[in-house]
């Protein structure tokens, strides 16, 4: 498993097209810091080296692209959901289980190796 500064690394957003995971229960809009709420209502980078955005179908960032796959899981506050991870100019997969957690009208996503972001505020506020 990477370690924190590699896994920011592979998760910092390749823009991968495809259906939205079966996490859109999870997630009731658009979330980001301001350069990814602006990928989101434009569909193009803004040139930052570092964003993030959390949506129905995964979490881009500036770098990969973190595709859902599957049902949610529920615990606590937070949900829990499998993702497939792919960083930008590569076809591998690298599998992880993210969480999402509530946090100040957004959301907190959470790694399993302790890496946090956030919280990403709801875009379009």
């Amino acid at each position: 498993m990477p370690d924190g500064r590699s896994l920011s690394a592979l998760l910092l957003g390749l823009a991968l097209a495809g259906p939205a995971g079966a996490a859109a229960d999870i997630v009731d809009g658009s979330y980001g810091d301001k350069e990814g709420c602006h990928y989101a209502e434009t569909g193009e980078s803004s040139g930052a080296d570092i964003f993030f955005l959390l949506d129905k179908a995964g979490v881009t960032t500036a770098v990969s692209y973190c595709e859902f796959q599957g049902e949610g899981t529920k615990t606590g506050d937070a949900t829990v959901v499998k993702a497939g991870c792919h960083e930008e100019g590569s076809e591998e997969v690298t599998p992880y289980e993210l969480t999402l957690t509530p946090d100040s009208g957004g959301y907190t996503i959470g790694f399993p190796d302790g890496t946090r972001w956030g919280p990403l505020a709801r875009c379009g506020k």
